[in-house]
């Protein structure tokens, strides 16, 4: 690690600490939030559906509100959504409002969430030397890990310890998560003092973006809103209320997902770089279907009583959750394709919050149907329609020719920048 750090521009090293602060915050907030409504609202499987449309509208309000700041760049653009974040959970941090009111207050923070989720990539991979943008995706996502693990042992601990609680007035883990946001603020605040001098999108012009030549990127978007929603709701509240754990078992699952990941994120940088972005779309699509079939075999037993509910089952479910932790980390190779075949290299931004704007449509969409097919159906059924919808990232992964797509677009940029120079 020494070697790499040694290796980074002090903008780049500056970008680092931003994504320490962010991965801390979001450690002690986003990843307890199943615990919170469970603990501090009492909420049902459907209600817990129901929260997801305030939660991730601004997901889908993301690619509009990115147009309307490009005026203030990338940089600036990701100190509001940091500003957001503090103001939304500082908030919930202080006080228990009424279920309308938290409602609020979690739409601000998720707005300054979902903001940031474009702008991190974009920033990174414009700080990023043109041929280790794997490898430097890799590394920051391996940082990311880190803190993360960090952050799982705090709040393990935290609530082990009954040093932290949602059930009373004030929840402690919330505000340490809006100090981090807060020191992200000052650290972005030095970056962008830096960047004039570094290839990262700044007062340009950004608008909304629909190529046709994009649109595997934003087919893959789409499957991926359905698999987030599984992972990061479903996945979570099936430890939370099927086997009525709580916060510190979902931290303790973090802290050895957070632990792999520190390793696996680096390698997963180089594989990147080495084998191509078509045979890591393969292994995202495979590990998706194998991780969510099982899943749904595994409680479909536990719910029908086939299966007990304390035991070997249970560690397969821990090993399946930590599983489909690591397969999230793998929807990094879309970010970098979409780079790779971006026909202007300002339109990276833009087009990046729109995919995260198509993403949380069906977010919202998979939140509140995954809901009612929980309740209705059975719990399986959630997970066996997430494989079904991952069949769609082979039929991508089959049909995208990204060196083809490449070629294609630096033959459109050289194009446009000598019909512009003949002018």
């Amino acid at each position: 690690m020494r070697k790499w750090l040694r290796e980074m521009s002090p903008a780049m090293l500056l970008y680092l600490v931003v994504i320490l602060l962010v991965a801390l915050g979001n450690g002690m907030s986003d990843s307890v939030l199943a615990n919170y409504f469970k603990d501090a609202y009492h909420v049902d499987s459907v209600l817990r559906g129901f929260i997801e449309f305030p939660r991730e509208l601004p997901g889908f309000l993301c690619a509009l509100l990115i147009a309307a700041l490009s005026f203030f760049g990338d940089v600036r653009s990701a100190v509001f959504a940091q500003i957001l974040s503090v103001i939304g959970l500082t908030v919930l941090g202080l006080f228990t409002p009424p279920f309308g009111g938290m409602l609020v207050f979690l739409f601000i923070y998720s707005m300054g969430q979902h903001l940031f989720m474009p702008l991190q990539d974009s920033i990174g991979m414009s700080l990023a030397e043109p041929d280790r943008i794997g490898k430097r995706m890799g590394q920051y996502n391996s940082v990311k890990s880190a803190v993360g693990f960090v952050a799982a042992l705090l709040i393990f601990f935290g609530f082990r310890l009954n040093w932290f609680s949602f059930t009373t007035p004030v929840k402690l883990p919330f505000l340490i998560g809006a100090v981090c946001f807060a020191l992200a603020v000052i650290a972005l605040l030095a970056l962008d003092r830096r960047v004039d001098r570094r290839p990262v999108a700044r007062g340009k012009k950004l608008r909304l973006v629909f190529r046709k030549q994009y649109k595997y990127y934003y087919l893959l978007t789409v499957i991926r809103g359905v698999q987030k929603q599984i992972a990061f709701v479903y996945g979570t509240w099936v430890v939370v209320d099927l086997l009525m754990k709580k916060a510190d078992t979902t931290a303790l699952l973090s802290i050895v997902s957070s632990f792999i990941c520190i390793f696996f994120l680096s390698r997963l940088g180089k594989w990147m770089d080495k084998f191509g972005i078509k045979k890591m779309m393969y292994v995202d699509a495979l590990t998706f279907i194998g991780v969510y079939t099982l899943y749904g075999f595994v409680v479909l037993g536990i719910t029908s009583g086939a299966l007990p509910d304390v035991g070997w089952p249970v560690f397969v479910v821990y090993t399946l959750f930590v599983l489909d932790r690591l397969s999230m980390q793998i929807g990094m190779v879309n970010a970098i394709y979409l780079r790779s075949i971006a026909y202007d290299e300002d339109e990276v931004t833009a087009t990046l919050s729109t995919g995260v704007s198509l993403d949380h449509i069906v977010s919202i969409l998979a939140a509140a149907a995954g809901g009612l097919v929980w309740k209705y159906w059975g719990s399986q059924w959630v997970f066996f329609m997430a494989a079904l919808f991952s069949v769609g990232n082979i039929i991508v992964a089959y049909l995208v020719k990204p060196d083809q797509e490449r070629e294609q677009a630096l033959a459109a940029r050289a194009q446009r920048n000598a019909t512009g120079a003949s002018l």
